[in-house]
């Protein structure tokens, strides 16, 4: 589906508010769309059951021509440290601009996803987040959000000392 397609079809949400949240909430602004939300997330859970890659096959895949490893940590957790041949966009600079100048024009280009809460290290620049607000659900839901569908996240816990991972230190 086109991105701007799949966008303005969540943006048509017609869910009932959110617990808490009354049609006046809405109208305040008319930018956010947490019914949509509620949507897009409930949507992209089966995908992202069947997208989860155990470490070795993360590996590889991220070695292959073309696949992007997507990092979207902190830009200065990012500079600590991070595996091998990631690339930095964090989360809160997502929008339809930053992730087409950094995942590139092709929406189906295979991106890889993993986050602080796949390290057992659980210390900077990888500390353990609460596990519903672990960064890979989030990013996730935020790629296919806008439209980059062709997205796979590590599942594994891995020690970033480990030299298979081949982690780069800042």
């Amino acid at each position: 589906m086109d991105r701007r397609l799949f966008l303005s079809f969540v943006g048509l949400g017609a869910a009932t508010p959110a617990l808490g949240q009354s049609r006046d909430d809405e109208r305040r602004n008319p930018q956010i769309d947490y019914p949509g939300f509620q949507q897009l997330t409930s949507d992209v859970r089966a995908l992202r059951a069947e997208r989860l890659l155990p470490f070795d096959r993360f590996k590889a895949e991220a070695a292959s021509p073309g696949t992007l490893l997507l990092d979207a940590r902190s830009e200065s957790a990012f500079r600590e440290g991070h595996i091998k041949g990631a690339v930095n966009l964090a989360l809160p600079d997502f929008n339809a601009e930053s992730l087409a100048e950094t995942v590139g024009p092709n929406i189906h280009r295979r991106v890889l996803i993993y986050c602080n809460n796949n390290f057992s290290n659980r210390t900077r620049p990888v500390p353990m987040k609460a596990r519903p607000l672990a960064l890979n659900i989030q990013t996730f839901i935020n790629l296919v959000g806008y439209g980059y569908r062709n997205v796979w996240e590590l599942a594994d816990v891995i020690d970033f000392n480990d030299p298979k991972v081949e982690w780069v230190r800042g």
